[in-house]
């Protein structure tokens, strides 16, 4: 009996049957190319590549925020979206009056305001990388606000959802050649990790698997 999966393709079961993971070459038509080039600045000083390993830009953590932002989720579709919209408690979620797509558009547009305003007129993205880190500093130290809406709620959430996109299964846009999971040293969603249940907690050196199966398999 065969089963229809979304695209035409099925699971992984065995090497070399396995789709290509995603590698950046769709977007979801949500960012302008100013917001996209803003989105790209802020998550790449949220997780900068260094000496250890790759960062934000790396892994196409803003293709997966493009996706997420123009779909469902960006929309708050199935969450419940009406007042009262009060302070909210650190012990709450999500709580603001924008949907994230809102917020996210709200929020760039903010960011890029409060630096033309205080950097001679250039954009987030125009400014050094310390440059950067010093603004982002001020606004999670709550030392910035923005007119439209919280900056350090909006800071807070880009700074989750770029987590997201770091170490999210490919198949969501981010973690590009599984650049997060490589860095963790995780080996994936791979169907069968019962030959290492009784490993002690050493390590387990298997290169990573994503849901629509790994690199090598069809290379």
């Amino acid at each position: 009996m065969s089963r229809e999966f979304p695209g035409g393709s099925a699971p992984p079961w065995s090497p070399n049957v396995a789709d290509e993971p995603y590698y950046g070459t769709e977007y979801g038509h949500f960012f302008t190319p100013a917001e996209r080039r803003a989105a790209d600045a802020l998550t790449s000083r949220i997780i900068p590549s260094d000496e250890s390993g790759p960062g934000a830009r790396e892994a196409d953590v803003v293709v997966f925020l493009d996706r997420q932002l123009s779909g469902f989720y960006g929309r708050g579709q199935r969450w419940y979206m009406r007042g009262p919209f009060p302070e909210p408690l650190e012990t709450q979620g999500y709580q603001s009056e924008h949907a994230p797509a809102g917020l996210w558009r709200h929020g760039l547009a903010a960011l890029d305001a409060h630096c033309r305003q205080t950097h001679d007129g250039r954009d987030f993205a125009d400014l050094t990388e310390e440059e950067q880190d010093l603004v982002l500093t001020a606004i999670d130290d709550e030392e910035v606000e923005f007119e439209s809406i919280s900056a350090k709620q909006f800071f807070d959430f880009a700074k989750e959802m770029t987590i997201e996109g770091f170490f999210c299964d490919p198949a969501y846009g981010g973690n590009r050649d599984m650049a997060g999971w490589r860095y963790v040293g995780f080996p994936g969603a791979r169907y069968d990790y019962r030959d290492y249940l009784h490993h002690n907690g050493a390590r387990v050196d298997l290169p990573p698997v994503g849901l629509m199966g790994a690199p090598h398999w069809s290379r």
